[in-house]
Order: structure tokens, then sequence, then C-alpha cells
């Protein structure tokens, strides 16, 4: 008994310890951890096709890792490269002709009250929202140093760990102190949602982005590409999504003296574009993955004050973790010990313990 007693203190104290030292590493490598995440997502999408040119092919693992790394680039960092050079210099503008902006807002109020008396919002009402939009703006431009670092550092992390492979896989899944079927579940869990959010999400955005190019060109707003774009991007954002870029365009047509113009802007923005992207949302994020609307909408919410962008993907993750642990702690420490199906919904794949 005072064998048994003795082991498990010293247990306590050097799973505290680790704790203790994993606290503090987090807290001291905090700037790093989105581009941690970051070569998490990218090794979960690249692996099979590493080990498909490893494996099969014979290629030598350092050439394999370069050149899926150089094709993350192409497809992904090079789009995003484009993005920004097109959005900063309008933001730049924005952010310099701040008093211009307030001055448009005064003359688009007064024409609004013409229409609708009742409308009651003054000058420095109009001057602080202006200047939170302008605060958005510049922590996108102060971001973009954080976004280069992330990114080096995301691909550096994601070399060495297609490097390891199978062998990086094998020793996370001896340290996880669960049955072998519960460890396929929480692996699944993780693919299927770093799947959903990280294919479903620019399938998203690309979606939103042509339909609100259509609409615009077709009702003749200045710029259709960018508004378009920028429409795009919010409907990462949940529940109010690209409501953030429509609303106000629509507002300015009208108040510009295009009023039958701006009603139908709103009309098929509202009708068409805010309902394609409630549909793409709790469709293609669940086709591809198999997960659940709520857990991306409030995933999504709790991932981004958490994480940043890559709370797109880790949040939901985060919130499914949190669900699935608790049907797993139930299945490792309850009495009966029954084998529960519905734990995950997918049949572990055979041969792979980690897809």
């Amino acid at each position: 008994m005072d064998i048994l007693r003795t082991n498990g203190l010293k247990q306590i104290t050097l799973l505290l310890l680790i704790t203790f030292i994993g606290i503090v590493l987090i807290w001291q490598l905090q700037y790093f951890i989105p581009g941690f995440l970051g070569a998490i997502t990218l090794y979960i999408l690249l692996r099979q096709f590493y080990f498909n040119l490893t494996i099969k092919r014979r290629w030598k693992k350092w050439v394999s890792a370069v050149v899926l790394i150089l094709a993350c680039v192409v497809l992904f960092v090079l789009p995003l490269w484009a993005l920004v050079e097109l959005l900063i210099p309008k933001l730049t503008y924005a952010i310099n002709h701040s008093n211009e902006l307030v001055d448009q807002g005064n003359k688009l109020l007064n024409m609004a009250e013409q229409y609708v008396p009742q409308l009651k919002i003054d000058d420095q009402q109009i001057q602080q929202a202006i200047q939170k939009a302008m605060s958005i703006g510049t922590s996108f431009l102060n971001a973009t140093a954080s976004v280069v670092v992330n990114t080096l550092t995301a691909f550096f992390i994601l070399y060495f760990m297609l490097l390891s492979g199978r062998d990086m896989e094998k020793r996370i899944m001896r340290l996880l102190p669960l049955q072998d079927s519960n460890k396929d579940s929480l692996w699944l869990e993780t693919r299927n949602m770093v799947v959903s959010n990280a294919v479903g999400i620019p399938v998203l955005m690309l979606c939103q982005c042509l339909i609100a190019v259509i609409g615009y060109w077709i009702f003749g707003v200045d710029q259709a590409l960018v508004w378009g774009i920028l429409t795009g991007v919010a409907s990462i954002v949940p529940m109010v999504g690209t409501m953030i870029v429509w609303v106000p365009i629509c507002i300015v047509v009208m108040a510009t003296g295009h009023l039958g113009m701006g009603i139908a802007l709103a009309l098929y923005c509202a009708i068409v574009v805010s309902n394609v992207d409630n549909v793409l949302r709790f469709t293609i994020m669940k086709k591809i993955g198999d997960v659940h609307p709520l857990i991306t909408v409030f995933g999504v919410i709790v991932g981004l004050q958490l994480f940043g962008v890559m709370g797109l993907i880790f949040g939901p993750l985060l919130l499914a973790y949190f669900i699935l642990l608790m049907k797993i702690y139930r299945l490792e420490f309850s009495s009966s010990n029954a084998t529960d199906d519905t734990i995950t919904g997918v049949t572990p794949t055979p041969g792979d313990p980690a897809g």
C-alpha cells in the first residue's frame, strides 16, 4: 500500500511539473502559437500526399517535404499575398483621409434624415464609428509582420513534422493515456475538424466572393471586385458575416441618389448573398468533415478570440474536443466501461491508427 501511495505521489508530482513547464513554454512562445497551429493544419492536410511520395513513389523524404511546402506557397501564400497587396492601398488611403470620410459620413447622414426624420445620429457618433473602423484597418496593417513570421514558422515546423512522419504519430499515440479505440476517435475528430474548416472556409469565401462580385457589378457598384473580395473575407465572421460589407455599400448607394438601385442591391444581398452564406456554412462545412453546424459557429467565435485567424480552424476543434473528451472520460472511467459507437460517428481507417 505504501509503495502504491508513493508511486501515486510521484505520478502527481511529475504531472504537475510537466504542466508547469508546459505553461511556461506556451507563455514564452505564445507569439508563435499561430505558426505552430498552422503547421499542424498543413501536416494533417498533406500527410497522405507525403506518404504516397515517400512510400509508393520512393522519393527522398526531404525532397517530398520541400515539394509539398512549395506547393503550399503557390496554393495558399501567393493568393494571400495578392489579397494583401490589393487591400493595403485601400486601407492606407482610408486611414490617411479619415477626415474626408467623416465629412462624407455627415453628408450621408443629412441625406438619410431627409427620408427618415426620426433618425438621430450626431457627428460624434459618426466620428467614433469611423475611428473604430480605422483602428481595425491599422491593426490589419500591423498584423502583416506577425503573419509573415508565423508563416515562416509554420513551414519550418512542417518540414520537420513531415520528416518524422509516422514515427512522430506513433510516439504521440503511445503517450496518450487512453484506450486504443478512444485514441482513434480523438484522431478522427481532429482530422475531420481540420479538413472541414481548412478546406470548407476557403471554399465558402470563394463562393461568397463570386456571388457578391456579380451582384455589385450588376448594380453598378464602383470597384466591384475589391468589395466582392472584402465580402468574401467577411463571410468567415459568424452570425453577421457578409452584412458587415454589403449593408454600408447599400446605404452609400441609396444616399448618393440611387434609391431604387440601392434598394434592389439590398434585396439581392439580403436574399442571395446572405442566404447563400448560411446555406454554404451549414452544408459544405458539414459535408466535408461531418461537423455539426453549431460546433462550427460557436467554435469560430471562441477561436477568433483565442488564436486569431487560426481560430477559424482550432476554435471548432477545441469545442469538439471538449465534447469528445467528456465522452471518452465516461468510457475510460465508467463502471460499465461499455463501448459507445456514437462517439464520433465515423469508423476508424483499418491499419492506420493516425488516419
